[in-house]
């Protein structure tokens, strides 16, 4: 068992449970911090972990700005001080007036979101009606990934001269996410990320030289986080997620990234169905069933294969499975923490071994207040 994840009195801990090592959290964010080149520079994504106290742990180490993927994430980050949050994702449907009501609401947050399509950045426009500022909205490019965002082009071009004249928007950048560039090797990587780099830049230069400013460019996300911190291109915002928590996957793909997973799933052996078999109380309903493949790497059965999983059992095969009888710990790394940590309603937090702290997976839910 690795060191770095010792527990000094784990009998009073549920199973299955997600732990979080305060220590090693505190260590990739200044990780982020220093790849980065300085914490203005970052915007890190928060749907990792959902947690307003890692909100505040970020701000209190000098992280302003953040990303999010839902309004309760939005929310949640404004309830925990959040300076400067950017929900990356375009406004559609009730939830226009849920962002007017959370604008109104958080007066000390300022809100951006994302548009790539002109009815969507009209209907946003008519929604915020008698906002006190305009709200700040970045064009979402399509640079690779095929999920959102708009062409760069002259389509980009038009969409950015009617966010700025629609009343109650304000056009301050753009958002460029490739995280379909999952390549292991670094160069091979960082080369692949050229061309949608090279394509938000020009069009940057061209709404500018039309006489539009756009500040803001959030570029990337874990993966291409490196390529991205290089830049020296002014108002650049780097917005990695996953590294703040880790995981297994990101850990054994990107063995360049200089982050350590610092969420651990802690289970128990409910039986010994027959030898060289054990089960453990690890379901899919505690662990993220995504990416394919192996969802956790196990830390300490020796030689673990993975078996059938279902609601709440994992069966995992081992030559050493007699060394743990019901009741034994197993601990595991996910492969994909975002989704897994979605299915914690509460983490444990450890420090030095302790128990020292629950904190709520805030935003777990699609709806916090508003």
């Amino acid at each position: 068992m690795d060191a770095r994840y010792a527990l000094n009195d784990p009998s009073k801990l549920l199973s299955p449970s997600l732990l979080i090592f305060r220590s090693l959290v505190e260590q990739n964010l200044q990780g982020m911090i220093d790849v980065a080149g300085g914490a203005d520079r970052l915007r890190p994504h928060v749907k990792t972990h959902k947690m307003a106290e890692l909100v505040k742990l970020s701000e209190r180490m000098g992280v302003h700005k953040h990303k999010c993927a839902t309004i309760a994430e939005a929310e949640m980050v404004a309830q925990a001080g959040g300076r400067d949050v950017l929900l990356a994702y375009q406004l559609v449907g009730p939830n226009i007036d849920r962002m007017a009501r959370l604008i109104r609401a958080y007066p000390n947050t300022v809100f951006r979101s994302l548009s790539d399509h002109p009815d969507a950045a009209r209907a946003l426009s008519a929604g915020l009606g008698g906002i006190d500022q305009p709200h700040s909205v970045l064009i979402d490019l399509e640079v690779g990934m095929g999920r959102t965002g708009i062409q760069p082009g002259e389509a980009a071009e038009a969409l950015a001269h009617l966010i700025q004249s629609l009343p109650n928007l304000k056009l301050d950048g753009l958002h460029a996410y490739d995280g379909h560039l999952q390549i292991p090797d670094p160069q091979e990587r960082k080369e692949a990320a050229v061309p949608g780099i090279q394509k938000t830049l020009r069009l940057r230069e061209t709404l500018q030289a039309q006489g539009l400013e756009l500040p803001i460019l959030v570029m990337g996300g874990t993966p291409t986080f490196p390529v991205h911190a290089e830049s020296r291109e002014p108002g650049v915002e780097c917005s990695p997620g996953s590294c703040v928590l880790h995981d297994h996957g990101y850990g054994s793909k990107f063995p360049d990234l200089p982050f350590v997973p610092a969420a651990v799933l802690l289970s128990r052996v409910i039986s010994n169905p027959r030898p060289g078999r054990i089960c453990v109380d690890l379901g899919h309903k505690a662990v993220a069933a995504d990416p394919q493949g192996p969802r956790i790497r196990v830390l300490n059965v020796p030689d673990a294969t993975l078996g059938g999983q279902s609601e709440e059992h994992l069966v995992i095969e081992s030559p050493e499975a007699h060394r743990f009888p019901p009741g034994s710990l197993v601990f595991s790394l996910p492969t994909h923490i975002c989704p897994t940590s979605a299915l914690h309603r509460r983490v444990y937090v450890i420090d030095n071994g302790d128990l020292v702290d629950e904190w709520e997976v805030t935003a777990r839910d699609r709806c916090i207040g508003i």
